[in-house]
């Protein structure tokens, strides 16, 4: 694996390398359902589409260091999702503003940038490509990534024909095959069997040593407690709790029973 930018490395452990300032995301959406999208449209041109505006995120505000192996938790809807593709840029924030020191690998959703007809081979290069890294780049850590994930029998197979868990394992070797600096992982740890999440463990571990800032949403309540210095529990876009991981997984259960 290769190293972190040394600009990365030059931001202290204490010093925030995220910062999130009174952020809040709108989504405009139908009040109705609609069917077909001839029927939006000539909804539309009659002007009886009435629009209500969702807020799946209010007025959030937070920092995370650098080298943190930060939590988010909440309920399916609760803004956990959002939050990442803010920190992302892949949304923009309908108020606040987000700052971001150093290079994003983001692991969003299972197989993101994969092409269904290319082979595993082929893929690794475009998601590479995709995450910044040359061709050279990648050719350097294309048999660690092939180790990594387990597929050197299907790595010239089309990725269609590979399983979720085939999906989460290449993903995952190719956005950590150079150390990043911010890792953003959503459930991406509870695909695979133990022996695979055991591997991913580890290799977060050595990123967290290395100053890489790992932001991760899972429902496995028990994994984040024992990897994370710090959670933050979300529910209807609001923060309900930032702190310990022991603390705020004890609040949030006790609102959950």
């Amino acid at each position: 694996m290769s190293e972190a930018s040394s600009e990365t490395n030059q931001i202290p452990f204490s010093q925030p390398i995220i910062q999130l300032e009174n952020v809040s995301v709108s989504y405009r959406l139908p009040s109705e359902r609609i069917g077909t999208f001839k029927e939006y449209a000539i909804r539309k041109l009659q002007r009886k589409i009435k629009i209500t505006k969702f807020w799946a995120l209010t007025d959030i505000s937070l920092q995370i260091n650098r080298g943190e192996v930060f939590g988010l938790i909440g309920n399916n809807g609760a803004g956990k999702s959002t939050m990442l593709k803010v920190i992302s840029k892949v949304l923009k924030p309908t108020k606040g503003r987000v700052v971001v020191y150093g290079k994003i690998a983001p692991l969003l959703e299972l197989g993101a940038g994969f092409h269904p007809e290319l082979s595993g081979r082929e893929n690794v290069f475009l998601n590479g490509a995709l995450l910044g890294y040359s061709r050279s780049e990648m050719e350097s850590v294309f048999d660690e990534i092939v180790e990594f994930s387990e597929l050197e029998q299907f790595i010239n197979a089309p990725v269609r024909t590979y399983s979720s868990g085939m999906f989460a394992r290449l993903g995952f070797a190719v956005a950590t095959a150079h150390v990043p600096e911010i890792l953003i992982l959503d459930e991406i740890l509870s695909v695979g069997d133990e022996a695979f999440q055991r591997k991913c463990n580890h290799r977060m571990k050595n990123f967290q040593q290395a100053g890489t800032t790992v932001l991760m949403v899972s429902h496995a309540l028990d994994m984040l407690e024992g990897m994370c210095n710090r959670i933050a529990w979300i529910d209807h876009g609001k923060i309900q709790g930032v702190g310990e991981p022991q603390e705020v997984i004890e609040a949030y259960r006790g609102e959950n029973l």
